[in-house]
């Protein structure tokens, strides 16, 4: 059984490449708590106090919305993603 692997979000927060791909590798699990766990991953490598500004949301709203526990509206993740130079890309399912 493969291992899993520690993956320090702070070393990729300047790279939208491997924050897509990370964010990607959490969308093909089908889990909506691992997805909004994974983006909060990614806000809070980036800082929360200087994400928070840039995305023009309350630090203490982006922790509760990416912490898992509530579900964020779609309004603010398309804020989020924006801010983190990544985009949302929709493509037909491999699956039928």
């Amino acid at each position: 059984m493969p291992k899993a692997r520690f993956f320090d979000a702070a070393e990729y927060r300047d790279n939208p490449k491997m924050i897509a791909k990370y964010l990607n590798d959490a969308l093909a699990m089908g889990d909506a708590v691992l997805v909004t766990k994974a983006i909060g991953d990614m806000v809070r490598a980036q800082g929360m106090t200087r994400f928070s500004q840039k995305v023009g949301l309350r630090r203490d709203g982006l922790y509760r919305s990416f912490r898992g526990k509530i579900s964020p509206t779609f309004d603010t993740v398309l804020s989020v993603m924006l801010a983190l130079n990544v985009q949302i890309v929709v493509k037909p399912s491999t699956s039928s």
